[in-house]
Order: C-alpha cells, then structure tokens, then sequence
C-alpha cells in the first residue's frame, strides 16, 4: 500500500539553487496537478564548507524517515542514488544526468597539480551558477566524497534520463548503471549534460511515474 501522502524531493545539482531551471519546470508541473514538490537548499546557506555528508544529513532530518520519492540531478542525482541505497523508505526516484563517479571526474578532469594546489590552499575557486561568479570551495569536498561508492547500489523502481552529447558525465556511467541494475530504466536523449531542452519529453515519460500514489498536497 502506497504511503499517504507521498512527499516529493528535488535534489538540484552542484553549485546550483532551488531556483535552478529544472527544479521550477518540475515544480510548476506539480503545481498543475494540485501536488507538491519540496526542493531544498542543499548548501544550506554555505558553499564554501559543501560536503556530500552534509547533503545527506539535510535530506535525512528534512525527511526524518518519512516515505518519499527523489528526483534529482547531476549531483543532486548521485546524492538520489546514495540516499535511496541505504533507506527503504525511498518509494521510487528519477535521475537526470546523475553524477555517477563524480570524485574522479572531478580529480581526472582537474589533474594532479591543481588537485594538489587546491588541498594546499586549502580552498579552490569554483563557478557558482546560481550566483553567476566564482564561490570558494573547500577542498574537504573532495576529501569526504572520496569515502562514498562511485555506483550506489539501490533496488527502488527508478527512471534515468541522460543525453548522448553529456560533456560532464558521460552516457556510459549512465549505461553501465542500468544495465547492471534492473530496476532502472533508462531513456538516452538527444541532448548535453543540462537536458533544459528536453524537459517537456522527460515529463512526458515520467509523470505518470512520479505521480503514482498519493501526493503531499500544496
């Protein structure tokens, strides 16, 4: 028997905000079907000290064991993926573009020596999209992601959604992940890493998925 009611996360991507494109577009289709979605600041407040641990902790108090399903993207994704393979009470989760061995994308794609520069300082400069300019990132992001699996292992129904011309994270990860696992279908779309342009197809597949069951009202 399906929860009642049904709360609804969206996990929004690195340096991003609740405002972020998807998570409105998400939450606008909710809106229309008399439903909720909940996105949360991820950071909370501060970028600078952002870990993995910390994200999951967040979704922990804010769900505080309550049954839910998770969307997410790109990191937000990932966070998804870890989150759902340690608590049953995830009813289900849609993933868009999920950072799948984030940590050495980050670490093959900065190299060694900047890697290293960054542990020294102590800080990195990174973009922060939602603020439009450089943020300081403390490299115990690195250090704490390092200690989480680059594939976590979850068994709830999910759907994946991730575009062939993916810059960031590569369609394989994505591949490799459904076809490993079951209970994940997968849709490849003609598409980069954001998927903004394919919104409305990733709905249209996904609704009736997401809405299944009964919703946190508005």
């Amino acid at each position: 028997m399906l929860p009642d009611p049904l709360r609804v996360l969206y996990l929004h991507g690195f340096a991003s905000s609740p405002a972020s494109r998807k998570g409105q577009f998400f939450a606008a289709k909710f809106n229309s079907r008399a439903a909720r979605l909940e996105i949360p600041d991820l950071a909370e407040g501060d970028f600078e000290h952002l870990t993995i641990s910390r994200q999951l902790h967040l979704i922990e108090r804010l769900l505080d064991g309550a049954p839910a399903t998770l969307i997410g993207s790109s990191l937000g994704g990932y966070l998804a993926a870890l989150y759902a393979s340690h608590h049953a009470e995830i009813h289900r989760l849609v993933l868009l573009a999920p950072a799948f061995d984030f940590c050495h994308l980050w670490l093959s794609g900065l190299g060694p020596e900047a890697v290293a520069r960054w542990e020294q300082n102590g800080t990195m400069p990174v973009f922060h999209h939602a603020r439009s300019g450089e943020t300081a990132l403390d490299f115990e992001f690195m250090r704490d992601a390092a200690h989480f699996p680059p594939f976590p292992h979850f068994v709830q129904p999910a759907l994946l959604f991730h575009g062939n011309h993916d810059p960031v994270v590569p369609v394989q990860h994505s591949m490799a992940f459904a076809a490993a696992h079951p209970n994940v279908r997968l849709f490849r779309l003609d598409s980069g890493h954001e998927l903004t342009d394919v919104l409305e197809t990733i709905w249209a597949e996904s609704q009736s998925f997401l809405l299944d069951g009964r919703l946190a009202p508005k």
